[in-house]
This record gives structure tokens, sequence and C-alpha cells, in this order.
């Protein structure tokens, strides 16, 4: 089976959940890992509490694949290795997420993932295997969120996220 932009949206609003509006997460009100700050920026209009409470799926898979999705090249990663990059996206940032992928595999870290990076990846596959990278990054990211401020408020849900969209997307592989 392939999987591709609606698997990794399924994996990704089951990590995120409902609706949310912890004091301790600086996204503020979130709601189908969407926060307030995203969804006002996204729709143009302001985004309270009743519009945030009632975000629907239909909503924001729009936002998540021309904001996420299509910005991390999923379609050109691979369901797999795409699952694992757009998570971290979603959770950090395209950027970030771009940056730790193209450092991986010998890139230019510019944050935007292109023809340079494409290359970049298939040949560390090539070389290395697709499961190999995908462990790699997400090692990566569990190194990353060891050095965030919030990591000892966050530690255990972070960690256990990143164990989970590793499992799957190993699964993915194959």
């Amino acid at each position: 089976m392939t999987h591709g932009f609606t698997d990794a949206l399924g994996f990704v609003l089951h990590e995120e959940g409902a609706y949310s509006n912890n004091p301790q997460d600086k996204g503020g009100m979130t709601n189908l890992g969407v926060t307030w700050r995203t969804w006002q920026a996204w729709s143009g209009r302001p985004a309270t509490e009743q519009i945030m409470r009632s975000l629907r799926i239909i909503d924001v898979a729009p936002l998540y694949r021309t904001q996420y999705w299509c910005k991390i090249a999923g379609d050109n990663l691979g369901g797999a290795l795409g699952l694992a990059v757009f998570d971290f996206a979603v959770n950090a940032g395209v950027p970030r997420a771009a940056k730790m992928l193209q450092s991986i595999v010998g890139a230019k870290a510019d944050g935007a993932i292109g023809p340079g990076t494409l290359r970049a990846v298939q040949a560390y596959v090539t070389s290395i295997g697709l499961a190999k990278l995908i462990a790699r990054f997400c090692d990566a990211r569990r190194d990353y969120y060891r050095f965030c401020d919030d990591f000892p408020t966050f530690e255990k849900g972070w960690i256990e996220r990143v164990d989970r969209v590793e499992k799957e997307a190993l699964a993915w592989v194959g």
C-alpha cells in the first residue's frame, strides 16, 4: 500500500487530538493541532475560542496540505519519510523540520526542501536505506527536544510521540 498525505494527516490528527488550551503550551488555543495564531493567519479572521472549538477536519485539511505537506515536499519524500518530516513540521515548524532533514542528508540547510534536497535524500536512501534515514531523523528530533526550554514539561509526550511516528513510518517502509 502506498501512503501519502491522507494517511499522514490521519496520523497527525490522531496525535494532536481535539481542542486544548494548556497554559504551559506556548501555542495557546489549539484544535486538531492548529494553533489560534496559525488559524487566524490562514483564515484571515479572528480565531475566537468558539471558532477554535468548532474546527473540523474538513476545515484544517487544506491548511495542513498547503502549509505543511506541500512545503516539506511530502509527495516527493514518499509516505514513510514524508510522515516523519510532516509530523515534526507540524510540531516545530517547516523550516526546522526541513533543516534537520537537510543536515542529515548533507544538503544545504536552508529550510526549504527543493530539488537539491530531494537529490540528497535519494542519494542518502540509496547509500544507507530509507529505514536508517527515518531512524536518524527521529533520533535528531529527540535530540532537538532535549534542548528545548520546556522539555521538562513536555518530555514524556514529545518523546513518546516521536517513538510512535518512527514506528509508524518504519511500518510504512514495508
